[in-house]
């Protein structure tokens, strides 16, 4: 009887695990190859900053030319540039400003645990309960800001993050500096 049960099992198993095979062979459908293209020169910070849910959101805005090539603001100067060449466009980079890696900081002296900064965090960055201090994980903070424009006391702040041998990089030189 046990024997049996198992038979049946893996055959039914194996039956539709072929089926399922076919299936996203011959259902498969075709992504535009330029959406993934522009998602890889994103960040790929999910922060929403460019005003829509993701990156793949926004690339995919970008290749049906919906959207401007600065619509995302961690990128900064470089990924506009990028975008731009991708997409054989001009960009205007005067209102574009390279910023540097930033996070949501909690100052637990002002912090009142009114609970309105965890409520409007994309990634669940903010720990916190109602009445008690929050904290940041930073890890997870992409530094949409969304946190620091609810916050009534002020007690949330983007700081620049601060280098550490594990943050350190090398700085590339301007273009056109002397050697």
């Amino acid at each position: 009887m046990l024997l049996a049960a198992i038979l049946s099992l893996t055959v039914l198993g194996l039956v539709l695990g072929f089926l399922l095979g076919l299936a996203a062979r011959y259902l498969k459908v075709e992504g535009n190859p330029l959406v993934a293209e522009i998602e890889q020169l994103l960040p790929g910070a999910q922060c929403g900053q460019c005003g829509f849910p993701g990156c793949a959101g926004a690339a995919q805005a970008l290749a049906n030319s919906e959207a401007p090539v600065t619509l995302c603001p961690p990128g900064g100067r470089a990924v506009v540039q990028a975008l731009a060449a991708k997409l054989g466009v001009e960009a205007d980079l005067s209102g574009v400003q390279d910023s540097v890696p930033m996070l949501a900081e909690v100052k637990e002296e002002i912090c009142i645990g009114c609970t309105r900064c965890f409520k409007v965090c994309p990634t669940d960055a903010i720990m916190g309960a109602a009445q008690q201090i929050h904290s940041v994980f930073r890890e997870a903070c992409t530094a949409c800001g969304k946190c620091e424009e609810v916050c009534p006391t002020e007690s949330i702040k983007l700081q620049p993050i601060p280098v550490t041998l594990q943050s350190w990089h090398w700085h590339k030189p301007a273009e056109g500096a002397a050697a």
